[in-house]
């Protein structure tokens, strides 16, 4: 096909398409990372309605969402959202920021979550070119978005990403994409099994719970795409990171240090950087 030969022999076309693609999958994650959790929770409400016995309870929820339908509307004014104006970007800006209908201001982080989804995604075209491993890359990068957003939001890893990830990174090994399959079985088992050893050291040390299941299994599903050798990378970032903006927060913003800070997002960032460049960080380590 013309297109696929366009692609694969220009480099700017690839990086514009690649763009152009990360902004429409970034205002589909948008809908992700706002409807996933209250589907999740009406999907809890209902579990615990029927082990009590009260069905009718569990269906106090004023409307049922997923990914598809509702259409999007205005939390304000109930205004549907039409196609013109649910354009990435384009429509905040023509619309300077707020809603057709009422004029309330529209979060500015759907044009940010638009925004970074495209430029994350034009990166990954430019260091893997027009592959099979842009292809994977693009997906494990849609994935780590809603990922870094919802437990940041809600302190959750849904098993719906999570898992999947996971298990994508394991098949992708089959073909060798990024590792070979014993590598990336062993990055899945260490990956998870380590944060998992840490969890429960530091609950029998203090009493307390340092981080949740949903981040053995994000590290896990990291371990099955990057391989074992990579992990310290990505262990070592995310601490990194997260320890210093926790602290920088305890310091100048005066955050109370006993309040539990989400680890999934530092996760995702490490593993999405190791994803790209671990074999040039570890490489530049060992020299």
């Amino acid at each position: 096909m013309e297109v696929l030969q366009l692609l694969e022999q220009s480099t700017l076309f690839l990086l514009l398409t690649t763009g152009a693609l990360g902004l429409v999958v970034g205002s589909f994650l948008n809908v992700v990372i706002y409807r996933l959790p209250v589907m999740l929770e009406q999907a809890w409400r209902a579990e615990c309605s029927e082990l009590a016995g009260d069905e009718a309870a569990g269906n106090t929820d004023k409307e049922t969402l997923n990914l598809l339908t509702p259409a999007s509307r205005c939390p304000h004014c109930n205004h549907r959202i039409g196609a013109l104006e649910n354009i990435p970007v384009l429509s905040y800006l023509y619309l300077k920021g707020r809603c057709a209908g009422c004029q309330a201001p529209i979060s500015i982080r759907y044009p940010l979550v638009e925004s970074v989804t495209a430029i994350l995604s034009v990166i990954v075209a430019a260091q893997f070119g027009y592959s099979v491993q842009t292809l994977a890359a693009l997906l494990f990068t849609w994935a780590l978005i809603p990922l870094f957003m919802i437990d940041f939001d809600r302190q959750i890893l849904p098993d719906s990403i999570t898992l999947p990830l996971l298990w994508a990174g394991l098949l992708l090994s089959l073909s060798g994409v990024f590792v070979d399959s014993a590598t990336s079985i062993i990055g899945a088992a260490a990956g998870y099994l380590s944060l998992w050893s840490i969890y429960h050291l530091f609950r029998l040390l203090t009493g307390k719970e340092g981080m949740g299941y949903g981040d053995f299994k994000l590290l896990g599903a990291i371990g099955a795409w990057v391989g074992w050798q990579a992990l310290p990378v990505v262990i070592l970032f995310s601490s990194v990171v997260g320890a210093a903006i926790g602290i920088s927060l305890v310091l100048f913003k005066g955050r109370d240090h006993n309040l539990p800070m989400p680890f999934g997002p530092f996760l995702a960032a490490a593993g999405w950087l190791t994803l790209l460049w671990g074999n040039d960080i570890i490489s530049l380590y060992l020299r």
